[in-house]
């Protein structure tokens, strides 16, 4: 049973600190109390996220998927990608297993309320030839049309290239300034004071729950098909998925073997919260969704 609860930080037993946070948190959570043996072995076992990385492959057939972005396109003028559909199909896939949408603070599972989808943007930085590595975070995209999303992402990756958005560039200007001795130390300061006790520091130029549910790049765009992105401990996010190339290979097919059209969908997830039945179940919503498009996503 979820309860809903305010957080209090309480120093060790002993201690006299204790203090009730925030009531404008950073991020809607719900405590979740009934965490299975596994679990608690795992969060006891794994101290950061630098430890519990899991990695995987799946192969996805693209045929389905590949036509109805192109009647997608003629119908709408839109410039939807395979982007565009994964975040909605794994969006989808949290709803299903929410269990995967979750957070530790102090050793303690807390499920996220809201999903959302951290796309990463690559952006020229000042200076010929340096590239910068940005994002933009669409929240519940299992609840919007495929159009809602190419308008909304375009939107803030506008907002994003053309340095308009002032939370991300203050944040942007601020970390400039920091020592690179002190990145490390700062990036661990801002995670626990805006995860771990979920305070909100917008005031203070730190964007609101920045990276959301869960993180795709498009490895595929420079010719990639297999990369696992490392997990990024600062940003609390359980998954990332790397999207490889569409490319024609052999399949089987009713027993013949035909030329198909593939994408690999690689993973890396945290093993403190997602394990193999997660994994399992929101790999075939995946699935489904991207081998269904017509019946999944937008009619056209």
């Amino acid at each position: 049973m979820f309860t809903h609860r305010p957080f209090r930080f309480c120093a060790p037993r002993g201690s006299a600190i204790s203090r009730t946070l925030s009531d404008m948190p950073n991020i809607d959570l719900e405590a979740k109390d009934d965490v299975s043996s596994f679990r608690r072995i795992a969060i006891g076992t794994w101290e950061t996220s630098y430890d519990p990385s899991v990695y995987g492959t799946m192969e996805v057939r693209m045929d389905r998927a590949m036509e109805y972005l192109a009647a997608f396109r003629k119908a709408t003028g839109k410039r939807v990608t395979v982007s565009h559909l994964v975040a909605k199909a794994i969006a989808a896939a949290f709803e299903r297993m929410p269990d995967a949408n979750a957070i530790l603070r102090f050793n303690r599972l807390y499920l996220r309320k809201r999903i959302g989808v951290f796309f990463q943007v690559a952006m020229d930085d000042e200076g010929e030839g340096k590239i910068d590595l940005s994002g933009a975070t669409l929240y519940d995209v299992e609840k919007k049309s495929v159009t809602e999303i190419i308008d909304e992402f375009e939107s803030k990756v506008q907002s994003v290239k053309k340095r308009k958005d002032p939370a991300l560039e203050g944040t942007r200007s601020a970390m400039k300034k920091i020592p690179f001795a002190l990145m490390n130390p700062t990036l661990k300061a801002l995670s626990f004071l805006n995860y771990t006790l979920n305070l909100d520091l917008t005031k203070f130029g730190v964007p609101k729950d920045a990276f959301g549910s869960v993180m795709i790049t498009n490895i595929g765009s420079i010719g990639l098909d297999h990369a696992y992105v490392p997990l990024v401990p600062y940003s609390r996010v359980p998954i990332l998925l790397a999207l490889g190339s569409v490319r024609e290979q052999p399949v089987a097919e009713n027993g013949q073997v035909v030329v198909g059209k593939v994408m690999k969908v690689n993973a890396t997830f945290d093993h403190r919260f997602i394990d193999g039945l997660h994994a399992s179940i929101m790999s075939k919503v995946l699935r489904e969704f991207m081998e269904n498009p017509f019946e999944k996503f937008d009619r056209l």
